[in-house]
């Protein structure tokens, strides 16, 4: 849950960054948040959270 839930915050001040900085509109912006909103209600979404689990693993595997 924890992952989950500072992954979607991470991805959101991505978004905000390129909005503001004009690298994206609103629109395609609006498009793009509404598509993993739907996305997340498909058949792919238990696959797509295990591979983001995956990399979350590997990485905190990482040691310095």
């Amino acid at each position: 849950m924890a992952i989950s839930l500072s992954v979607v915050l991470l991805l959101a001040i991505i978004l905000v960054v390129l909005i503001r900085g004009g690298s994206i509109k609103a629109g395609p912006a609006i498009v793009a948040v509404l598509f993993g909103f739907f996305l997340a209600s498909t058949g792919m979404a238990p696959s797509i959270q295990k591979f983001m689990d995956s990399i979350a693993q590997s990485i905190n595997q990482i040691s310095f």
